[in-house]
């Protein structure tokens, strides 16, 4: 480590630091994730949902694109609504206006503000307490609430599919007729927004915040940021000021001043060394990486016109082939291909440099044994996203080779662990020429950091692996925001 052992060690300590954070939160998520009850039944004992039939409207919603197509906890995209938003403003207009009838025998628009308000607090009182008994492992609801979720079941279901009357807003969201074709998964895509929908207005305990932590801002239930996410918020910006404000202040006056400048050489080293076969073989991920760029920003434009006509592309109806939860499924994981694949094509030119100009043994048939490991995963997810948004593929088969739904990580899971395989046969080829030149005398302190960058990248994809179709939408994203956010 040398003059460097004290930023070593800062290093190491950072990490340990953020990742026992990381590690500390992650078991708070599982412990306190919101419950899928066993069942949800009426006063009356009916049962109206269960763990498994909320769990089956999980998939549906994944097999239309999931968070391509709107946002459930506001994790998606925003042409169509959040819909555990939209549910629960829905549910709530509802329960008014059969609480205003009952009540009043009229329209709860045709309300004076007293009597409003009376239903208001009523409303509030009866969606904000938690109904689930854990011993029982049932939530409860009032007969007026079902109901209200009757109601916002029935226009869900017609949206889903092709009412005519909703023919308009399904174009203001810009989804296709018929977006989910069975009536059955249809009515069990229903019953997982609600559920998303009951866990952002039931409070976790009597007097707090409701399991999404207040989320979405809904009036009607007084739905507003708690204190302490205002708190935490303005001091993680003030943190990151500071942590900004610390690192310019250490570079400015604890660094050595008379540090030697580096002095370049006169010839760039890279240009010493005679290129090598698996060097010349990484042409042809140049050619993947230009056509995946290209691919993605057409693919940027074609998205963005849905935003303007939400079904048609200048007046041809094209949503029923190429929905815009396709084509930006497409765009986002085009992106993600072609800047991987330039990465991994720069570490494997780097590769033989490192290992003092020459190819380790058989590198040139793993370059190639990688491309076209690469062009079956890139081929194959497209392939499977068009083929499960179209409801092509069988719904049993459509998260592991269609749509995961899941931003980021919508290849099937198929082609995610074939993806994540040729990773680590990236990693184990840029490990082969690496080893030998940490065995060689001198500094080593670049190398061994360009070697923990590539143990990293080749093993944080995993953690994509660490849920699966029917695992919570807590838990789920807690692994899919490591991918984001340490590995994209």
């Amino acid at each position: 480590m040398g003059e460097y052992r004290k930023l070593w060690f800062i290093l190491i300590g950072v990490l340990a630091v953020t990742f026992s954070l990381l590690g500390y939160f992650g078991t708070e998520v599982y412990r306190n994730a919101p419950p899928i009850p066993a069942q949800v039944v009426s006063e009356s004992g009916e049962v109206l949902m269960t763990h498994d039939s909320i769990l089956d409207g999980q998939t549906a919603w994944q097999s239309v694109g999931g968070m391509q197509l709107g946002s459930i906890w506001g994790h998606g995209a925003y042409q169509a609504p959040d819909w555990t938003a939209d549910w629960l403003h829905r549910e709530l207009l509802n329960w008014l206006g059969l609480a205003a009838q009952d009540a009043f025998g009229k329209a709860y628009a045709d309300l004076d503000g007293a009597q409003q308000n009376a239903l208001q607090y009523d409303l509030k009182v009866a969606y904000r307490t938690n109904t689930y008994n854990a011993d029982t492992d049932q939530v409860v609801l009032s007969a007026r609430r079902v109901q209200a979720i009757a109601q916002t079941s029935d226009y869900y279901q017609r949206l889903f599919s092709d009412a005519p009357e909703l023919q308009k807003t399904r174009e203001n969201y810009a989804m296709k007729e018929n977006t989910l074709p069975d009536p059955e998964r249809r009515e069990r895509m229903a019953e997982f927004f609600f559920w998303t929908a009951w866990a952002a207005s039931t409070e976790r305990t009597s007097g707090e915040a409701t399991y999404t932590n207040n989320w979405p801002h809904e009036p009607l239930i007084d739905n507003r940021p708690t204190a302490e996410n205002i708190v935490w918020s303005i001091a993680s910006v003030v943190l990151l000021v500071f942590g900004v404000g610390a690192l310019v202040w250490a570079w400015a006056f604890l660094r050595k001043e008379n540090e030697e400048e580096t002095v370049a050489p006169d010839v760039d080293p890279i240009t010493t060394f005679a290129v090598t076969p698996s060097q010349r073989a990484l042409g042809k991920y140049l050619f993947v990486v230009v056509a995946l760029f290209t691919f993605q920003v057409f693919l940027g434009g074609f998205t963005a016109h849905y935003t303007v006509e939400g079904q048609t592309f200048y007046g041809i109806n094209v949503s029923e082939w190429f929905p815009y939860s396709l084509v930006r499924t497409w765009h986002i994981q085009s992106a993600m291909f072609w800047i991987a694949t330039g990465f991994l094509a720069a570490g494997l030119f780097l590769a033989p440099i490192i290992n003092g100009g020459k190819d380790p043994r058989y590198q040139k048939l793993g370059v190639d044994i990688l491309f076209w490991a690469l062009i079956a995963v890139v081929v194959g997810s497209f392939i499977g996203n068009f083929l499960a948004i179209a409801h092509i593929i069988p719904t049993n088969l459509s998260f592991w080779f269609g749509h995961q739904g899941y931003e980021y990580v919508d290849l099937g899971r198929v082609w995610q662990i074939g993806k994540f395989v040729g990773i680590l046969l990236w990693l184990f080829l840029m490990m082969r020429g690496i080893t030998s030149a940490l065995r060689q005398p001198g500094d080593k302190n670049l190398l061994a950091l360009l070697t923990a960058s590539v143990v990293a990248i080749g093993l944080f994809y995993g953690a994509g692996l660490f849920y699966g179709e029917r695992t919570h939408l807590s838990v789920m994203e807690y692994w899919r925001w490591w991918v984001v956010h340490l590995w994209v």
